[in-house]
């Protein structure tokens, strides 16, 4: 029974979506999880045909272990492969050591920690300037060094999701947000960027034999510049030729620094003064509505071609449409427990939305956005035009509310 080992998942966007992808594919699909939960609900996994509980994913020696058993029970394991942080590298390694096509490992190791990247990448000009923070050093001894650099970035060079990424306006807001990312993670350097003012664009990419493919560029649009939570997405970002053609550029400069030869990966970017400069990039296809949203406007099944690739096969990369595609995402104001959701139907049934998602279930804290963790609801519409497609899915965003009980 040909089979694919998925190493953690999330139970709804592209790491859940390549998992359907590989049962329709035919193969059938194992998913080891470290989520308790999952196992409670088991049922609403159809297309995970095993689950298999293991506390921790980064274990390779006890991975090892259930795969030989897997094998005795008479699978054949095509491929490993995690979309999830911080398992890309641990399911590269994996592959490596059983023998399974696999992605560049020593880009996938860098791509995972950003103070690699950064240092990888120090003498492209694609690079903001940045400093690293040892864990012991000074804090006061830091921000007076830095004061007069300010606005400054600073962010767990394990972050992801926006998570633990602070903008300082101010020595005190420096200041505050290093002590509060040192009481996070006592044994972890931090990193400072200089912020880096313009529009922002997600870039997803395939490397196939070298061969640098750009699938898709969305435009983003941040609503919370103190945590950079992104509520919108457009598909196909509006770039200059000029835009366009430095872009393929330093994209192939990024990717050839950090000896990423095969692979998928997403980038962001922002147009700051007529040059590109990198935000950050990951060693893997965004999270959220990223399938949907390139699916809807290309035609193209992104975690499809990544799981080809994954099986050693050249992924099929033929738009079979051309669509603006707008994904709007939601928020709440304020800390309560959900009572209820409404208005779901109603902006399913506006002309040009392709799908309404929503994530909390009655009785689920909701908060303010501290990370991309806490959008709790998407619309994403499509037409022939951006401006048709962002008002059709703001419209339908609007009938969605969420009913709660204070806190």
């Amino acid at each position: 029974m040909n089979t694919i080992i998925f190493i953690g998942s999330n139970k709804s966007g592209t790491s859940r979506e390549a998992i359907k992808a590989a049962e329709k594919m035919g193969f059938f699909t194992v998913l080891f999880t470290d989520r308790e939960k999952f196992i409670e609900q088991r049922e609403e996994f159809p297309d995970v045909h095993q689950m298999i509980y293991l506390e921790d994913l980064q274990n390779r020696e006890s991975l090892k272990g259930h795969l030989d058993l897997l094998k005795k029970q008479g699978k054949t394991i095509k491929a490993c492969l995690s979309l999830v942080d911080p398992f890309v590298y641990t399911a590269t390694l994996l592959s490596i050591e059983m023998g399974f096509k696999h992605a560049s490992p020593a880009a996938i190791f860098k791509m995972e920690e950003k103070t690699r990247v950064r240092k990888s990448l120090q003498n492209l000009d694609i690079n903001p300037v940045f400093t690293v923070i040892p864990p012991h050093d000074s804090f006061e001894l830091i921000t007076e060094k830095l004061a007069d650099s300010l606005p400054l970035i600073v962010k767990s060079p394990q972050s992801n999701g926006s998570k633990d990424v602070i903008l300082a306006e101010s020595k005190r807001e420096l200041e505050q947000g290093i002590k509060l990312l040192r009481q996070q993670f006592p044994e972890q350097a931090i990193l400072i960027e200089e912020y880096l003012n313009g529009p922002q664009y997600l870039i997803e990419v395939l490397v196939w034999e070298g061969k640098v493919n750009i699938v898709g560029i969305i435009e983003q649009f941040i609503s919370k510049k103190d945590r950079f939570i992104v509520t919108g997405y457009h598909y196909p970002a509006s770039l200059s030729a000029t835009q366009h053609e430095k872009l393929r550029v330093v994209i192939e400069e990024v990717l050839s620094a950090l000896d990423l030869t095969i692979g998928s990966c997403h980038l962001e970017l922002r147009w700051v003064n007529g040059e590109w400069k990198l935000i950050e990039i990951n060693p893997r296809v965004s999270g959220g509505a990223m399938n949907q949203i390139v699916q809807e406007g290309t035609g193209i099944n992104l975690v499809q071609e990544i799981i080809r690739i994954h099986l050693g096969e050249e992924p099929d990369l033929n738009q079979s449409k051309f669509r603006h595609v707008y994904a709007q995402f939601l928020t709440v104001g304020s800390r309560g427990t959900l009572l209820r959701v409404t208005g779901k139907n109603r902006a399913l049934s506006l002309e040009g939305v392709k799908e309404v998602y929503v994530k909390p279930r009655k009785g689920a804290i909701l908060t303010p956005p501290y990370s991309l963790g806490d959008r709790y609801a998407y619309v994403i519409a499509s037409a022939e035009s951006f401006h048709e497609a962002k008002k059709i899915a703001e419209q339908a965003a609007k009938e969605i509310k969420f009913l709660m009980e204070p806190l």
